[in-house]
């Protein structure tokens, strides 16, 4: 990889007085000596791009043990939000000095943190020691520590700051040390894991100031060592099951470089820092970038210009040759505007130097170009993960926070702005801001716990409103027993006139047989749009069956205005399509769905009892539907049909599948509204005379728990969904189970959750408030298994509803335990009608379980029905014509 200069170096044009040709030289000197070290645009988009590459390694389930850059999880999954209130406790130990810290949180619309601390020592030996022994020091500084603030009988909350990589599979706990921390020696993989009884919050936390907002990346460094962590998909990270949300990842970067890939950019002063240190051939990153080594690479520049006769006059004194002298302080010291030459001037001499101004220009120019490199490879590992974050949420554009903490940032003089620079010069696109953390190790640590309490409390909080909506199986047995008990109700002659589940007969007497052909006319009539087809049955060779259909909408004015004004549209709409397909002036057998609820006195003969769907058409209720339809039609004066058939789109279901299939006995409808229909015997249907054969049942069981029986498993969001609806008390059952009202329920239990503070951060939006606004096509959208939280986002921000990752995670889960509950309602309801039976319907897994689970017993199978409104209203009609046909003959 090419290192050609480009980057022009801060500090370069200093006024240096008379001298200054003598000064540009020697600077042209140092620029030629350290060539290598002064990396161009290209070379730090080349070391963002394998920095990237080295994310993916580590992120990877099989690549993970060979990568470099580990990539740890640390368990932590949400961000401050601001809410977070309590007292906790906070350990941080990174270095040779351990902190033992209260910090006090409070939510009073300031978000503000009070924090006490006190520094303790840890003695070398204890450093070089056991892990006993260590953590034994660190339990009897916080013994200390309570007692001081006289608050040890309080069990508060603790987070812990361990600075050094370790495996974490939990958010409280940690595994065995992955490498030896430098200056550390003890044995902590020996002891296994860090002692549960002293962290109850472990985290890898690295920097959580308050004020960041909801996508920060948090970057620790450099200061004495140099890492970072950022929020990463949860569906990215192989080495933790789940992928919902998102979790902090402890990328370990300091390790970048340790497989050999930044040896084109190494020197020849990276690999003697290397050699020299604890633990060669680890940490190569860090030790190009961070405060432990900075000092240490700028004395061995200085020795090895000295011995070339570049500086000092070829002179070496005993303290330049000392390891540790030329400490990372004097770079920052000397790298200052206007006193910089001076220090200079001043450090050398301490080290035993007699320095000439042009060797204090010299050294000054050494500083620029170590921490300028610094600054820059760290801004080049930062964009990889910026852009990272960019990519995760598939734009071109990001907009986010860093919050940034340690010695060299915050204390260099040039060192923020020239890693600020090279971060926007490699993301020109993107919009990113950097926030320098207070006390991000102590108060981190605090944060990520009471971030974690809070969640938490929010957790519980949610989990108690959702809890009457999970059912247990007993429930479940019960409501199977009550629609049982309901369903006799409905079947008897002195019982009906009180039962909820009607139980009407259709006067189906029989399914198909295969014999069936013909053109038929059908009439599809059961929600806004209503559909006019023409089926041709086939048998023989050639059976089959071909549709073609044409759909209208229902204006809500004509719904809600008059009945001749409904059944003169239908008409119309008929006439409309009988020209479409040229067949005016043909006379064929009709079929007509209708899914409300009638009473059938015969097979062309329906009694509308009650509308429901929105519809209030007035002159109907009470009326012979095929009666109305006639009469339009002869209003009309154009064509004239005949009506064999009036069903219900649950009875076309059951004969669309047993068309299909001759077992099929059972139909069940689960979409706008919900009904089930089956094949009863005829000395059980006390409402129609005769005990021969076999009729089937319309149940029309929506309006199952009409009469109360169900008001122990509803809900505070089933009563207001109910109470706003057009028919309040009604169709109780199906308002628990239907696409009608299951996106209203899961907008009710989301407008609790705001108010309440545990969704959307409090704040309800005006699309929130709107009823309706929910439907239920987006909760079968978000609730399903395959779509990535990213989607589920995008469907809520569609709906106007800005959400967090958090925020998509809980509307997931409410989609599900609300869907989960309606097919468990249903395959209750189906198990009470099952036998050894197949039972068309179209509806999620749950139902069959639940439906199996109930009836042990049946062997019950389920084939989704094609068409069964349309198709299986013709198929009936074709039926009667076959019947009626063997009559005559």
């Amino acid at each position: 990889m090419g290192s050609t200069c480009s980057l022009q170096l801060p500090g370069s044009h200093v006024a240096l007085g008379p001298a200054s040709e003598q000064n540009e030289n020697k600077r042209q000197t140092v620029d030629k000596y350290l060539y290598h070290m002064r990396l161009s645009d290209e070379t730090l988009l080349e070391v963002s791009q394998r920095f990237e590459k080295e994310m993916e390694k580590g992120l990877g389930a099989d690549t993970n043990p060979t990568a470099s850059v580990k990539m740890l999880p640390t368990f932590v999954r949400s961000t401050p939000d601001g809410t977070e209130d309590g007292d906790f406790l906070a350990l941080d130990l990174g270095g040779t000095n351990f902190r033992v810290l209260r910090v006090k949180v409070s939510d009073n619309g300031l978000r503000k943190v009070e924090m006490e601390n006190q520094i303790y020592a840890i003695p070398e030996e204890l450093m070089r020691g056991s892990g006993v022994q260590l953590f034994d020091h660190i339990a009897e500084c916080l013994a200390n520590f309570l007692d001081k603030l006289q608050i040890k009988d309080k069990k508060l909350p603790l987070g812990f700051t361990f600075s050094f990589p370790c495996h974490q599979t939990k958010l409280d706990e940690v595994g065995e040390g992955l490498s030896s921390p430098s200056g550390f020696h003890t044995n902590l993989s020996s002891e296994g894991s860090v002692p549960p009884d002293l962290t109850r919050a472990v985290t890898q936390c690295l920097s959580f100031p308050s004020s960041v907002p909801a996508h920060p990346v948090p970057l620790l460094g450099p200061g004495t060592g140099t890492n970072a962590c950022y929020m990463e998909e949860m569906r990215h990270i192989d080495l933790v099951e789940g992928d919902e949300g998102r979790m902090c990842i402890n990328m370990e970067w300091g390790a970048f470089g340790d497989d050999g890939v930044l040896n084109d950019i190494r020197t020849e002063f990276d690999r003697e820092i290397d050699m020299g240190s604890l633990n060669p051939g680890k940490q190569l990153f860090e030790k190009m970038i961070s405060g432990m080594y900075m000092g240490e690479l700028v004395r061995l520049i200085l020795v090895k210009m000295a011995k070339d006769g570049l500086l000092f006059g070829g002179r070496l004194t005993p303290d330049l040759l000392t390891t540790g002298h030329f400490e990372t302080r004097f770079v920052s010291a000397i790298e200052k505007e206007k006193e910089g030459l001076q220090k200079a001037h001043e450090i050398l001499s301490k080290l035993g130097l007699e320095p000439s101004h042009e060797d204090c220009v010299a050294t000054l120019r050494i500083c620029q170009i170590v921490s300028t490199r610094s600054a820059t490879l760290c801004g080049a590992t930062l964009a990889a993960v910026l852009r990272r974050l960019r990519d995760n949420k598939g734009g071109d554009r990001l907009r986010s926070t860093v919050g940034v903490d340690g010695s060299v940032y915050k204390k260099h003089p040039h060192f923020a702005r020239r890693l600020h620079k090279t971060v926007r010069k490699l993301l020109p696109d993107c919009e990113i801001r950097f926030i320098r953390s207070e006390d991000g190790s102590g108060k981190g640590a605090a944060m990520v716990t009471a971030v974690a309490y809070r969640l938490a409390a929010q957790h519980q909080a949610r989990q108690k409103i959702l809890e009457p909506l999970k059912l247990s199986h007993e429930q479940l047995l019960e409501v199977k027993e009550r629609m049982r008990i309901e369903m006799e109700k409905g079947l008897g002659k002195e019982t009906h006139a009180e039962a909820t589940v009607k139980m009407l007969p259709t006067y189906v007497c029989s399914t198909p047989d295969g014999t069936e052909k013909g053109d038929f006319l059908a009439l599809d009539l059961g929600g806004t749009n209503f559909r006019v087809l023409l089926v041709r049955v086939r048998n023989g060779m050639r059976r089959g069956v071909e549709m073609h259909n044409k759909i209208y909408s229902i204006p809500v004015e004509i719904m809600q205005g008059t009945g001749e004004e409904l059944f003169d549209h239908i008409v119309h709409c008929i006439s409309d399509f009988l020209e479409y397909m040229g067949m005016k002036g043909v006379s064929l057998p009709l079929g007509f769905t209708f899914s409300f609820p009638c009473q059938q006195n015969n097979l062309d003969e329906g009694i509308l009892l009650k509308w429901t769907k929105g519809f209030k058409a007035t002159g109907c209720e009470g009326e012979d539907v095929v009666g109305l339809l006639k009469e339009a039609i002869h209003r009309r004066e154009e064509f004239d049909l005949d009506v064999v058939a009036v069903v219900n789109d649950t009875v076309g279901t059951m004969m669309t599948c047993g068309y299909e299939d001759p077992y099929c006995e059972v139909g069940l409808i689960v979409g706008t509204g919900s009904n089930a229909c089956y094949m009863e015997e005829m000395r059980n249907v006390e409402l129609v005379e005769g005990d021969e054969g076999r009729m089937c049942v319309n149940m029309e069981w929506g309006a199952f728990g009409d009469s109360g029986c169900l008001d122990d498993i509803r809900t505070e969001f089933d009563v207001a969904v109910d109470e706003l609806s057009l028919n309040p008390g009604k169709q109780r059952y199906e308002k628990m189970i239907s696409g009608m009202y299951l996106g209203e329920i899961v907008r009710n239990i989301l407008m609790d959750f705001t108010k309440k503070g545990l969704l959307f951060r409090g704040r309800i939006s005006e699309r929130l408030k709107t009823r309706g606004i929910f439907e239920t096509k987006f909760l079968s959208q978000i609730e399903s298994d395959c779509l990535a939280l990213l989607q589920v986002r995008s469907i809520l921000q569609h709906l106007g509803l800005e959400s967090t990752c958090d925020d998509s995670i809980i509307v997931k889960e409410v989609c599900t335990v609300v869907a989960r509950r309606a097919a468990q309602l249903c395959g209750a309801g189906m198990a009470a009608v099952s036998l050894s039976l197949s039972l068309p319907c179209s509806f999620s897994t749950v139902l069959q379980e639940t439906v199996k689970e109930l009836s042990p017993k049946c062997e019950v199978t389920f084939l989704q029905s094609e068409d069964g409104s349309g198709k299986g209203a013709a198929l009936i009609t074709a039926v009667a014509c076959r019947i009626r046909e063997a009559g005559q003959r």
